[in-house]
């Protein structure tokens, strides 16, 4: 397994054990930023979508700061951008 693929699978692993989503789908976008500082850093930039009832309720930033909370771990060590979409259920299924 590649660096890059254990990034992906731990980014998921950990969003769905904090969150119990649903659904996530991470896309490793790394490649699109060569040359970039964050990718001479060795960090990545990923793009996740989190479906999760955690989210019910709560305002954009609100399940963000989740997501952030999630992989504050990755944050320090992995993830140089992180762009995301959270939704509930209720939205995916609209």
């Amino acid at each position: 397994m590649s660096a890059d693929a254990s990034r992906s699978d731990r980014i998921e692993a950990k969003l769905r054990a904090a969150l119990e989503a649903e659904s996530v789908e991470v896309v490793d976008e790394t490649h699109l930023h060569a040359g970039h500082a964050g990718a001479r850093s060795g960090k990545g930039h990923f793009r996740v979508r989190v479906v999760s009832e955690r989210f019910a309720g709560l305002s954009r930033i609100q399940s963000q700061r989740l997501v952030f909370a999630a992989l504050a771990e990755e944050m320090e060590s992995d993830i140089h951008a992180l762009a995301m979409q959270t939704l509930t259920p209720d939205e995916v299924a609209s």
